[in-house]
């Protein structure tokens, strides 16, 4: 063999060499990233979960007292608040935060229908207190909101001051109904509520652990988020297709049985 040749093939030899070496080092770099890139994912699902848990614990110690559930409330452990006539042929279920922005944009667009039915006796709503934006974002106003609407109720005002709340509800960052002087400047708004008996409701949180309890039930109902609505049983807010006009010509098909 020529020394040409010998010379040629210790050359290729030498490329494939270093070509299995770059290989190599990419391949290094790979598995770095990798490893990297889930020691990241691990550490921030940890903080997800530690924030959550953490915010957990704020509501649990804020709801240590007896449960005191208001006027009224009916369902099992008493943990819903009736607006209608009770024996209207529909029932409209919601679970509703009063910092949660989409709740207000429901309560915007259904109002007025919701209003026009029960007061026509064909529906029945039956509302539960939640208090997921307190845990999301944290602080105390969707606690003390819900509170405030469970005093609300005991002085039969439960539906126009929970009206008001959203109506007047602060940016969801904003943790302005953690004060109760707003609560109870708010209720101004609601003829005959601003009472001495309401006044002492919010400001001993007569019902934080009712509202702590149905808060609970919530998370144990797998339900998706705020607002969960169902006519009859049937998730509604669901349905890409509902609009307050077919709400009503459900609720009325109903009634004509």
């Amino acid at each position: 063999m020529s020394e040409k040749n010998r010379e040629g093939k210790r050359t290729a030899r030498e490329r494939l060499a270093e070509e299995r070496e770059k290989q190599k080092a990419a391949e290094k770099r790979r598995r770095v990233l990798i490893v990297g890139a889930s020691v990241v994912c691990v550490l921030g699902l940890a903080a997800v979960i530690g924030v959550v848990a953490a915010n957990a614990g704020k509501d649990d110690a804020e709801a240590s007292g007896p449960v005191v559930a208001p006027s009224g409330a009916n369902g099992e452990d008493s943990l819903a608040i009736p607006v209608g006539d009770a024996g209207a042929t529909s029932t409209l279920t919601v679970w509703e935060d009063f910092r949660c922005p989409a709740c207000k944009s429901f309560e915007d667009a259904y109002r007025s229908t919701i209003h026009e039915l029960t007061e026509a006796g064909k529906l029945k709503v039956e509302y539960h207190l939640v208090t997921l934006i307190d845990g999301n974002m944290g602080g105390s106003g969707s606690r003390k909101a819900a509170n405030a609407a469970a005093c609300a109720q005991n002085e039969d005002k439960f539906a126009a001051y929970h009206d008001v709340l959203f109506v007047n509800q602060p940016a969801e960052t904003d943790d302005a109904f953690a004060g109760d002087s707003k609560l109870i400047d708010l209720a101004k708004k609601v003829e005959g509520l601003d009472t001495s008996a309401f006044r002492t409701c919010v400001e001993d949180g007569t019902h934080t652990s009712w509202v702590a309890k149905s808060n609970e039930a919530f998370q144990k109902g797998g339900f998706s988020g705020t607002p969960s609505v169902f006519l009859n049983g049937t998730n509604i807010y669901a349905d890409r297709s509902m609009t307050p006009a077919k709400l009503k010509q459900m609720v009325e098909a109903k009634a004509k049985g």
